[in-house]
């Protein structure tokens, strides 16, 4: 059976609601017309990642961007996998939300490797990870720089995970991590990994680009240039099963 993703590697709305949600709404309509499963946009693509009022601008989980993003997933038929300022309470967590495409909430997850000391003045972090149903595939998010950590994967897996799903602002010269990094966690924790990245220039960042899909053999399924695309791949091949690692099973700790 076919499982058809989107992957959107966008510019920063920098700020503006209305541009987010046209453009989102525009990316979901393509991807929809292609029987995407979901689509997987950047990390804090609301407001968008370096703008310079984000405790002002968080939202709390399930407020008015949340309900705006469930009627597009409905109207759609299409999931949405995205990353947002999340407040909560006093507290503002770099998170990241997973609709299904009846515009329900399946998933949610809080950045646990926060970034650099702008992320870790601005960002509480998150404490654990999570997986859930999309589809008939155990999947699960993480952010951006979580994704380089190892012990984030293999817990992920350990819990069953097939499907990882990554918003990231990724900025240059960091290719590496698309190139290598993504490809290296696929193989060695057998998940096929989607890493979605912004393009362009936001303020003082530009971003890299080089959005990508991974599979469990480490091939590259997708993989974006430096400019803004849609990338829409089935993600059912079978892997090459001589390729296929079984270090979940072989792991001696010392």
């Amino acid at each position: 059976m076919s499982f058809p993703i989107a992957l959107w590697q966008t510019t920063s709305p920098e700020g503006s609601d209305d541009t987010a949600f046209a453009a989102l709404d525009r990316a979901l309509k393509a991807a929809a017309a292609q029987g995407a499963v979901t689509l997987i946009a950047p990390e804090i693509y609301l407001p968008g990642y370096n703008q310079p009022d984000i405790p002002a601008r968080a939202q709390p989980r399930g407020g008015p961007w949340h309900q705006r993003l469930s009627a597009l997933a409905r109207q759609h038929n299409c999931g949405i996998v995205i990353g947002y300022a999340e407040r909560d309470g006093e507290t503002v967590y770099n998170a990241s939300v997973a609709f299904d495409a009846q515009g329900r909430e399946i998933g949610h997850y809080r950045k646990i490797q926060l970034f650099g000391p702008r992320e870790k003045s601005l960002y509480a972090p998150g404490s654990s990870v999570s997986t859930f149903d999309l589809n008939g595939t155990p999947a699960a998010m993480l952010i951006c720089y979580d994704v380089e950590f190892a012990h984030l994967n293999r817990a992920l897996a350990e819990k069953g995970t097939q499907l990882l799903l990554v918003p990231t602002a990724n900025p240059e010269p960091n290719t590496h991590v698309s190139r290598l990094v993504v490809p290296a966690h696929a193989i060695n924790h057998a998940m096929t990994i989607a890493y979605a990245n912004y393009c362009g220039t936001e303020g003082d960042i530009t971003y890299c680009g080089t959005s990508v899909i991974a599979a469990p053999d480490a091939t590259i399924l997708a993989m974006a240039g430096p400019s803004e695309t849609l990338l829409i791949t089935d993600i059912s091949r079978q892997p090459d099963p001589a390729l296929l690692q079984t270090q979940l099973s072989d792991y001696r700790p010392v």
